[in-house]
Order: structure tokens, then C-alpha cells, then sequence
């Protein structure tokens, strides 16, 4: 198993073009974090969710409900005068920015007004938060999950491992769903095992068999050999993190 603390873009493969995360166990700082390395990397990055999402803190918003037609924000120039955010300390060549339909009731970001395959004409890499998992480690995914868009070069499967060896009706977005596909019932524990049969199950039924997996959240794990067992119960390699 592969782990990883930095270069993600390397170790997951990423191609420009669209790249749809998915899963549980910390999508937005993956998203966040990846944005930003292909950033300093001079990539032109725009951040966004099929979804919704919280917006991305420290990365610059398109600010209104329009059509995102407007250059991306680029490095050396403050998107708000005095800012002091991550994007505006110019750590990089390239530019990043974040795009969505902001429900002032919620906070959170829907999905942009201009559809994605557009705007990966104008962005080397657009990025997006294609699920939710109400910040469980684990999840199985409903009939209308994920929302992958057409034309996505990438899509990246997040597993949190700090989900393996809870009960799965504390750890388990959609628990009853999970249950199904591995025959468990509700108070059983989300082994390695487990929670692999689910992911290939759903890798199957929605033909998603060419994801790259990591399993983050692996500085949690009681057990560390609970990543490999992980890894050979998928029979696929994995990428290890620890994302903050």
C-alpha cells in the first residue's frame, strides 16, 4: 500500500479535465488540499461539488448566482482588498477559485450554473465533491449517488479508516444500504472486509471500476494492519493518507 503525505496529483493519477471525489472521510480537505497543490503546481483550478458543499475557506468565490464567465482569480492580486488567505499569499504560478449557487439559508454551495464540461474548457483542472456522507467515515451510496458528471477524466473513491472496527450504525452514512450489500445487520462492526465488499459491490453496479481508492484517516487506526487487510479484501491498490 501506498502512503502518501504530499504529491496526491502524482499518487492518484490525476489528468486534467474534470475529477469527481466521492466516498466519505474527507472529501473537502481532499478537495481543498489537491486544489491546491495543482495550484502551486500552475495549474488554473476551479473548485465546485455536483452536490453541495460548504464553500472551500481560504479559496476565492465567483460571489454571485451568475454564470461563472469572469477570468479565475489570479495570484498577487487580493480577491478581497487586505485579504490574507491562503490563495492570496501568491504561493504559486497558478490560480484557484471555487464556483456554486450559495443558499443564503444553508451557507452551503450547489452546483455551478454553467454546466462542468464548459468549464473544464477554461480550467486545466476542475474539481468536484460529487456525494455527501454527513461527515461519517463510511457510506454506501443510494440509486441517484454519486453524481458523477459525463467527460470526468478522474474519479477518486475516499474511505475513512477511522470507520473500521466501529459498529456500522455509528459510522455508516446510510447504514441500512451497507447492510444489504454485505449481509450484515445494523450493531455489526465495519471490518476491513466489510466495508471492501460493499466498495467493489458498488464499484460493479455503477461502473466504476477504473477509481482510484484511498483510504484516509489512517493515523486513527488501533490496528495498522486493518489498511492492509483493507487493501486485500478490495484486491486493488490503495492509497493511504492522513489528510487534515
Amino acid at each position: 500500500m501506498e502512503t502518501v503525505s504530499g504529491n496526491l496529483a502524482s499518487a492518484l493519477r490525476i489528468k486534467p479535465g474534470i475529477t469527481a471525489i466521492i466516498g466519505s472521510g474527507g472529501k473537502s480537505t481532499l478537495l481543498k488540499t489537491l486544489g491546491l497543490e495543482l495550484m502551486r503546481a500552475g495549474g488554473r483550478v476551479l473548485l465546485c461539488t455536483t452536490t453541495h458543499m460548504l464553500p472551500v475557506a481560504g479559496v476565492p468565490w465567483d460571489g454571485s448566482n451568475r454564470r461563472l464567465d469572469a477570468a479565475p482569480w489570479k495570484p498577487g492580486t487580493s480577491h478581497v482588498p487586505g485579504c490574507t488567505c491562503e490563495a492570496c499569499a501568491g504561493m504559486s504560478r497558478g490560480s484557484i477559485c471555487q464556483a456554486g449557487v450559495l443558499d443564503p439559508e444553508t451557507g452551503k454551495l450547489s452546483s455551478p450554473a454553467e454546466p462542468l464540461d464548459q468549464l473544464a474548457q477554461r480550467f486545466d483542472y476542475v474539481l468536484a465533491e460529487a456525494d455527501g456522507s454527513k461527515r461519517l467515515p463510511l457510506k454506501a451510496h443510494a440509486p441517484w449517488e454519486p453524481v458523477v458528471p459525463a467527460g470526468t477524466a478522474n474519479v477518486i473513491w475516499l474511505v475513512g479508516a477511522s470507520g473500521l472496527s466501529k459498529p456500522i450504525n455509528e459510522a455508516v452514512h446510510r447504514p441500512e444500504l451497507f447492510c444489504e450489500r454485505c449481509g450484515c445487520e445494523l450493531t455489526d462492526i465495519a471490518t476491513p472486509e466489510r466495508v471492501a465488499q460493499v466498495l467493489n459491490a458498488e464499484m460493479q453496479a455503477l461502473k466504476l471500476s477504473t477509481a482510484r481508492v484511498m483510504l484516509n484517516q489512517v493515523d486513527t487506526l488501533s490496528d495498522p494492519t486493518m489498511a492492509d487487510r483493507f487493501e486485500a479484501a478490495l484486491g486493488r491498490p490503495v492509497v493511504a493518507s492522513s489528510l487534515k
